[in-house]
């Protein structure tokens, strides 16, 4: 009864139900008319979304040469999985069909300079995918370090095995940036906590892992137990983030291990990464960042894992030296006893590292030779990766970087807060929320096509990560006259959405409580039929298909 209590009632914080729910959920696509027509608007929005529709793809369309899709772009969706997975993700799965039919979609990358990325056939784009947190300093920076990089290690070549003298440095400076004892290089960050975690069982004896709803620790089993992992987790506890009956779990069980943060979810505590695939309604999503309260709340929760005897682990490899020099442990003013890294540390060139107390480090027991926490990987300590390493943690340590993190919070709230003015005053139904430079977009008003906003984005040459609207990350290089270009292209396209009728609300979009009734109605019919609910337009439920869309 405490374990349920201290559950997040969503499907974030209920894996197994998760998995049910998701094997459920019957396939059914809206298309022609009914793509227009999902919320019953009037027939004069309906005509200005139809031709607003046309209009974004014919500008798609004009992004590639003749208007059609390469063969290279053809031949990756047909060989590379990941291209695939994330073209039919990023759209709800009801307009799947209409989408990939209609959108021809920016398509890989040829070349970046300071904020600008551009595509395979040439349109420049001010990026704001963020290379998955990683960038940091900007391209031009890790494009420096990587030359110096292959220079220093080109006498060493890609040997495994032996250490190149840029490790002892690394750890030597990781583990004074993390106040920890010892350092482990790893592939990813995902194989990081992965060692972790299995350090942290092998210490204290017990199995238990403890996450927050919604974090995300990487793909592997057990840190990742809802729907995207078929067996499930057999030793992981989903608890609800700053909650007090959490606390009491911890403060009362005698099986846990570890606790894992990812500090990112102070951003939208106890939700899944905001994507457009699963934006629904503006209820759909939601965020906001209170410094003061997540910092109250790891407080608590090292106090308790202190009393307890449980390793208190960080996840810094999305935000590592994005929020302070010294990751979220510095900027938070809470001591962790293993904290990972990731991403921009590598200066750009992929890795993991797992900084921890000595205790937790050791890979034997002293007393028991036999006994041992092996982990071990090919490519650890690759010597291009570890100078190129050695090149982000000089780079850091200039003093110009001080006044960075020191108006880290000041700069980009401030910048936040001004284009939510001006969208307000626009009388446009869109917000921004941010913790320093992540930002996620809200809506303000009800509508069943808040997802359509990524599309106007792009053709104001805004490039996004696969997610869509769910997340903007931001490179530190952006200078206020980089943003002001940033605010424009913004508001163009808040403003064309806003004209072509995709925030007009319909007859069945009058609130987001009426949006999930509707939606339940549709799953209904799609499962069992339309003799279930008499419905004359009831949804397709053909199959979708490949198509020649990106």
């Amino acid at each position: 009864m405490q374990l349920s209590m201290a559950k997040q009632p969503v499907a974030a914080g209920h894996a197994k139900m998760a998995r049910l729910f998701s094997r459920w959920v019957p396939m059914y696509q809206l298309e022609g008319e009914q793509f227009f027509t999902a919320d019953k608007p009037a027939d004069a929005v309906k005509l200005r979304r139809q031709q607003g529709f046309r209009r974004l793809a014919d500008q798609l369309a004009q992004m590639h040469p003749n208007g059609q899709i390469s063969e290279q772009a053809q031949a990756a969706r047909e060989l590379v999985s990941d291209v695939e997975f994330v073209s039919l993700y990023r759209v709800p799965f009801q307009y799947r069909n209409q989408i990939a039919s209609s959108f021809k979609l920016p398509y890989g990358v040829s070349k970046t300079a300071g904020n600008t990325l551009w595509d395979a056939q040439g349109n420049a784009f001010m990026d704001l995918t963020g290379a998955y947190g990683c960038n940091v300093l900007g391209y031009d920076a890790y494009k420096g370090m990587i030359r110096d990089a292959v220079e220093k290690a080109d006498a060493i070549g890609p040997v495994l095995g032996p250490y190149s003298n840029a490790v002892v440095d690394n750890a030597r400076r990781l583990c004074e940036i993390s106040h920890m004892d010892e350092v482990s290089f790893h592939m990813s960050g995902t194989e990081a906590v992965m060692q972790a975690v299995r350090l942290a069982q092998y210490h204290t004896g017990k199995r238990k892992i403890v996450r927050f709803a919604g974090a995300y620790h990487g793909w592997w089993g057990e840190v990742q137990p809802g729907v995207g992992n078929p067996v499930g987790a057999r030793h992981t506890l989903t608890l609800k983030e700053m909650g007090e009956q959490s606390l009491r779990v911890l403060a009362h069980r005698r099986d846990v291990a570890c606790v894992l943060v990812n500090p990112l979810q102070a951003l939208h505590p106890n939700s899944n990464a905001p994507g457009d695939g699963s934006l629904l309604s503006a209820a759909s999503r939601k965020a906001g960042y209170d410094k003061v309260a997540y910092t109250q709340w790891l407080k608590r929760l090292r106090e308790v894992c202190n009393k307890k005897g449980i390793v208190l682990i960080f996840d810094e490899v999305f935000l590592g030296f994005r929020l302070a020099r010294g990751g979220a442990q510095a900027y938070f003013g809470v001591q962790a006893d293993m904290v990972t890294y990731g991403k921009t540390l590598g200066g750009g060139l992929p890795v993991g590292v797992l900084c921890g107390k000595r205790a937790f480090m050791k890979r034997y027991k002293a007393n028991q030779p036999a006994n041992i926490c092996f982990a071990r990987g090919t490519f650890n300590a690759h010597p291009y990766v570890m100078q190129s390493m050695n090149c982000f943690l000089n780079e850091i340590e200039k003093p110009h970087h001080d006044e960075m993190y020191r108006h880290i919070d000041e700069v980009w709230n401030a910048r936040a807060e001004r284009l939510n003015a001006m969208l307000s005053r626009a009388s446009l139904p869109v917000q921004v929320r941010n913790m320093t430079s992540v930002w996620t977009i809200l809506y303000t008003a009800p509508s069943r096509f808040h997802w359509m906003f990524q599309f106007y984005l792009i053709t104001q040459g805004l490039m996004l990560g696969w997610v869509g609207s769910g997340r903007l990350i931001f490179s530190h290089t952006f200078s206020d006259a980089d943003m002001d270009v940033f605010y424009g292209k913004f508001m163009d396209a808040a403003r064309r959405m806003k004209q072509d009728g995709w925030w007009d609300q319909g007859a069945q979009s009058t609130s987001d409580q009426a949006i999930r009734n509707s939606l339940v109605r549709e799953l209904m019919i799609a499962k069992w039929g339309r003799w279930l609910i008499k419905w004359p337009d009831a949804p397709s439920r053909r199959p979708w298909g490949r198509s020649t869309g990106l």
